[in-house]
């Protein structure tokens, strides 16, 4: 769906009503105001009117088939999760045609990239990675005391993968967001394999962590998944999430899959008993709906490019995006606008040096989007 300029501002014609909202704080580490977290008073359940686009969630939550299933497991959540991990191990080999041994599971793929960087880097061996890119890998690397070499992205604001090269010597872990999060750019699957044998050929001890939380919004023809040069290299693991398009996002599940061999490197740092069996559950089920992900990813894509051309209508720079969030320029302190939005009801992605002066906003629903990008005009045009 595309959107004219006239049409665009016949919409926001109205955004000098939008009235303010009481302070509300979000969840998650995007409901950061200035570093300050958010009440945990507030981390429940916001109001019903908060327009919530800060954290790259989708918006329609779990399948309703995954639901069920959730539902249909109360009756074992006094029991611990064993016969469940197993259980979405398989199920997650059995998606991808891969062996168990080459699946393991995490919290999310937060804890996925946590134990990653625990595994690999040390005081001596440091973390290759972007800026700004997903920075569960770089705050873990902070609390070790590893050293970190973290590359600003291209003009295109593309991973700069040639300068992440030069630095991979003596890495102990490069790690490629691809999608990358917060540009919502990426590199093709035959540019990422180059970098992969550069990088092994320059650090042949260094391992490539690539995540692909984002990877079913992603249509451009160039990418496909770095699943296999996952399976044939033991220095290559690929990590990805149920948080994103199938919905999960309160409810913890992701994964790696890598050579056996890395698995078991990782297997020691990670968490036992890590996943409920209510995500358990779900994930599984969820495994199974191809028709609801490409419902999932056609919704996110029509709200979209209603979005990005709603800003770009207003005369603002918007990166092309592969993700369900975008970037754009809007060329002042993105905090202050954060602030500013969140006082009108819509909370939006905070700062992400060192783009000084970009915002990122994650896509919610089409009437979402419409009222979030009325009160967008609104602040725009008036700060």
């Amino acid at each position: 769906m595309s959107v004219s300029r006239r049409e665009f501002l016949s919409v926001v014609g109205a955004a000098g009503a939008a009235s303010s909202l009481p302070w509300i704080t979000a969840r998650g580490s995007e409901s950061r105001l200035g570093g300050t977290p958010a009440r945990a008073s507030h981390l429940w359940r916001g109001p019903g009117d908060l327009i919530r686009l800060d954290s790259n969630e989708n918006p329609r939550g779990p399948a309703p088939a995954a639901l069920s299933a959730l539902q249909q497991t109360f009756d074992l959540t006094g029991r611990y999760p064993d016969a469940a991990e197993e259980s979405l191990r398989a199920a997650i080999a059995a998606h991808h045609g891969v062996g168990v041994e080459s699946v393991l599971l995490g919290c999310g793929s937060t804890e996925i990239l946590k134990i990653a960087t625990e595994a690999f880097t040390s005081p001596t061996r440091p973390l290759v990675t972007a800026a700004p890119t997903f920075e569960v890998p770089t705050r873990t690397a902070q609390r070790m005391g590893t050293p970190i070499r973290a590359i600003p992205v291209d003009a295109s604001l593309r991973l700069d993968l040639d300068a992440m090269l030069e630095q991979s010597s003596g890495a102990g872990l490069v790690f490629l967001c691809n999608p990358n999060n917060p540009t919502g750019t990426l590199h093709g699957l035959d540019t990422v394999s180059r970098f992969v044998r550069d990088v092994q050929s320059r650090a042949p001890d260094a391992y490539t962590l690539i995540d692909e939380a984002y990877f079913e919004f992603a249509d451009a023809p160039a990418y496909r998944t770095a699943i296999p040069l996952a399976l044939a290299s033991p220095r290559v693991l690929v990590s990805r999430t149920f948080s994103k398009v199938h919905g999960m996002a309160g409810l913890r599940a992701g994964y790696a899959i890598a050579h056996p061999e890395t698995i078991s490197r990782l297997l020691p740092f990670r968490l036992e008993s890590g996943i409920s069996v209510l995500a358990g559950a779900a994930a599984i089920t969820s495994l199974g709906l191809s028709a609801h992900v490409r419902r999932q990813v056609a919704l996110n894509l029509e709200a979209r490019t209603f979005a990005m051309d709603a800003m770009r209508s207003l005369g603002y720079r918007v990166v092309p995006s592969q993700t369900n969030f975008f970037m754009a320029d809007i060329q002042r302190d993105p905090k202050a606008f954060q602030v500013a939005m969140r006082a009108r009801g819509v909370a939006i992605g905070r700062a992400f040096p060192p783009l000084s002066t970009y915002t990122r906003i994650s896509i919610g629903t089409l009437d979402e989007m419409q009222r979030a990008m009325t009160v967008a005009a609104d602040v725009l045009r008036n700060s």
